[in-house]
């Protein structure tokens, strides 16, 4: 199931959503403090998250089509497109950072997502990967985008991203506290997240990622000569005679 921009919307005006947004943008600006002179792509639904990083050069909002596209931010210009997550309406290296919130578990083909991604990611520029995490309670419950899609393993998400040219530099956790909305308990979200993560980090909701974009090059390949004629080789003599001998016993033996 893939959520859509009504549901995403709703969820991050919730009491989890907030928490979600705050928990795992901690994270985000830990990984990167300083954007000032970066350009910054989110995609996905990685707006709300957009709006924790106000420092950075230029900010835009890819959301696929799939999902549905808002406007964002609510002030100022529009800085929210929308089109195919594996086919990218931007020029190669065009952006230094990218930011993929509840896009890579729901897209259809994560590998050809990524591999946009790498093309349109400046050289050393780097990405953030949020995904659910396949062993913690968000991904259980169908109240919350996290728990829609294809949850990952911290193996399985890094390994998704080293076979696509990404080498993972980074990693941490968030979402401890179980989805629920009671204001009581999400008072102990901000203590659970120390406690928690230090005691059971395998039950955290989102798995957050960082890696770089890895530049391979290639040697160069020897030209291959082909034929440029359709003509065809001779059959040896010895070959055509014994063919001829063939063709004349059968013959005799038919007679």
């Amino acid at each position: 199931m893939q959520p859509d921009i009504v549901d995403l919307q709703e969820f991050y005006l919730s009491r989890p959503g907030h928490w979600a947004r705050v928990a795992i943008a901690r994270h985000i600006n830990e990984l990167w403090p300083d954007l000032s002179r970066r350009r910054l792509l989110g995609v996905g639904y990685a707006a709300p998250f957009l709006t924790e990083m106000p420092k950075a050069q230029q900010r835009m909002a890819l959301m696929p089509a799939w999902q549905g596209a808002a406007r964002w931010p609510k002030k100022g210009l529009n800085a929210t497109f929308m089109s195919r997550d594996d086919d990218l309406p931007l020029p190669d290296r065009s952006v230094d950072r990218i930011l993929i919130v509840h896009g890579l578990e729901c897209c259809r083909n994560p590998a050809k997502m990524l591999r946009e991604t790498w093309r349109v990611l400046a050289d050393g520029g780097r990405l953030i990967a949020v995904v659910p995490n396949r062993t913690g309670l968000w991904s259980l419950s169908d109240s919350t985008p996290f728990g829609t899609g294809r949850p990952y393993s911290l193996g399985q998400v890094t390994a998704t991203l080293r076979s696509n040219l990404f080498m993972p530099v980074a990693q941490a956790r968030a979402l401890y506290m179980p989805p629920v909305r009671s204001k009581t308990l999400f008072r102990l979200a901000r203590p659970a997240e120390r406690i928690i993560g230090a005691l059971l980090p395998q039950i955290s909701g989102a798995i957050i990622v960082e890696a770089e974009k890895q530049i391979y090059a290639g040697s160069p390949v020897a030209e291959i000569s082909r034929a440029s004629t359709g003509r065809y080789l001779p059959i040896p003599q010895s070959v055509a005679a014994r063919e001829r001998r063939n063709i004349s016993t059968a013959r005799r033996n038919r007679n």
